[in-house]
């Protein structure tokens, strides 16, 4: 039984889980030279290659500047409250975590211009030449390959003991880690899963609905 909010370890996703939408996804469609993006995409849900290796084949087909790309990503809000249960979730000794299959870089300045600090972040990242935009997977699990950053791994890597672990996602990515997990929230593809696997989890629409969670569980 839970019994206090320092009990408890808590990581996000980031794509339609803090934001209302696939930021990569619309950043892969925008800058994109051609539509073959989609060749990729379609052998990645059919589990022929994993999303890594679908990111290198879509990002090979980007033309975007680093100055172009910020500007883009500068417009994009975070869903409302986030930072509300950010700031409510240190106040009581909390730290949340980020682990997301996108990009740090895209990430921390959606963050940023969104007036966002101090929460930790672990995803993938990206090089700029010119107008190339280079993905590069540090987190990656060679062993695997399903996913660019393996968030099982480093879930596993930073988790504390004795520490309950909460996970909040929606997407395929997002499947191994919350199955470590003690409490998870789940939307989308993850809510899917979870109900064919006769899993419990907390189904949620946005971020409203976690923040609520966390107030009850504080009276």
């Amino acid at each position: 039984m839970l019994h206090k909010l320092s009990d408890c370890r808590i990581f996000f996703d980031f794509d339609n889980t803090i934001t209302s939408f696939d930021v990569l996804d619309a950043i892969i469609k925008k800058f994109s030279i051609n539509s073959d993006w989609k060749k990729a995409e379609k052998l990645w849900k059919a589990g022929h290659i994993g999303s890594r290796e679908c990111l290198k084949r879509q990002f090979a087909l980007i033309r975007v500047t680093r100055p172009e790309l910020e500007k883009y990503i500068s417009r994009v809000k975070i869903l409302s409250n986030f930072d509300k249960l950010i700031v409510f979730l240190e106040k009581k000794g909390l730290k949340p975590v980020i682990l997301s299959d996108s990009f740090s870089f895209i990430i921390k300045a959606i963050l940023r211009s969104n007036g966002i600090k101090g929460v930790k972040i672990y995803s993938n990242d990206l090089k700029f030449q010119g107008n190339r935009v280079i993905p590069y997977f540090p987190y990656a699990n060679m062993k695997c390959g399903k996913c660019g950053h393996c968030k099982n791994k480093q879930l596993k890597k930073i988790l504390l003991r004795d520490k309950i672990l909460m996970y909040v996602g929606d997407g395929r990515s997002d499947v191994c880690p919350a199955q470590e997990a003690d409490i998870v929230f789940a939307k989308g593809y993850l809510l899917d899963f979870f109900k064919k696997k006769k899993k419990l989890c907390i189904a949620f629409r946005d971020i409203e609905d976690v923040f609520n969670y966390f107030r009850r569980l504080d009276k």
